[in-house]
């Protein structure tokens, strides 16, 4: 599976969820992820995705400058068509743009660090960074919302899947 199509999956599973839970569950501070929300989640995964595809015109990614938009966290019709705009982005995605990442990881400096990155690159960090916040969503979900299905892969990297089918197959 390419890059882009495994980046569309991902955020068709999280479409999915966000399609099943209720608004208020979405948008209800869950104590075992330390009172965030589901909704802070799955805007955090978008927004990443936001960040690279606004980011590719002008060459320089930088997540340090998404917007943290607080009505996508409340809103899954907002997701939902962020992601439907991304889905469209992606499936338009046919060649490897090179790009520069910008990132600050220093509290007493704002001057970020830039490095040489790729659009095929920053699409693997956002599946990975996905994955890994979907694992968390799943908890959440668990806890207030067990009545949302989600892919039974919801949360956990290709890597790990293909790891225990290759043990229990011994």
């Amino acid at each position: 599976m390419d890059l882009t199509t495994a980046s569309i999956d991902i955020l068709n599973q999280l479409k999915r969820m966000i399609e099943q839970i209720d608004e208020k569950d979405f948008s209800k501070t869950v104590p075992v992820l330390n009172n965030s929300t589901i909704g802070e989640h799955s805007r955090h995964i978008i927004e990443f995705f936001i960040c690279l595809k606004n980011s590719l015109p002008r060459g320089t990614v930088s997540y340090d400058e998404r917007a943290h938009d607080p009505e996508m966290e409340r809103n899954k019709q907002l997701s939902l068509s962020a992601i439907a705009e991304l889905t469209d982005f992606l499936g338009s995605c046919s060649e490897n743009v090179p790009l520069k990442l910008a990132s600050n990881y220093s509290l007493e400096s704002d001057k970020p660090n830039i490095v040489d990155s790729n659009l095929y690159r920053e699409l693997t960090y956002n599946i990975e960074h996905a994955i890994h916040h979907m694992a968390i969503i799943r908890i959440g979900l668990n806890a207030i919302a067990p009545y949302v299905k989600v892919a039974e892969h919801f949360g956990i990297a290709v890597s790990t899947i293909k790891f225990k089918r290759k043990k229990t197959t011994f």
